[in-house]
């Protein structure tokens, strides 16, 4: 199974932007969205350690809530 987990975006340093998400940082490859460059604030899909898409930030909320809830069921 592949997951995209949403992440906000901290920074931007060309095509690297600095993300976050419940604590943990990471570097994000920004190269996936040329066409539609997000910007400081936005929320982001990463998959595989790129953004694939931009999402609302209520959109990143709810998946983080179905993301918890699934850890939480099965005792991660």
């Amino acid at each position: 199974m592949c997951l995209a987990i949403p992440m906000q975006i901290e920074s931007i340093d060309g095509f690297t932007a600095r993300c976050a998400a419940k604590g943990v940082w990471r570097d994000v490859s920004l190269f996936m969205m040329q066409d539609a460059p997000p910007e400081v604030g936005d929320f982001v899909m990463v998959h595989v350690g790129y953004a694939i898409q931009k999402v609302t930030e209520a959109d990143a909320r709810s998946a983080w809530e179905l993301l918890d809830q699934i850890l939480e069921e099965n005792g991660a």
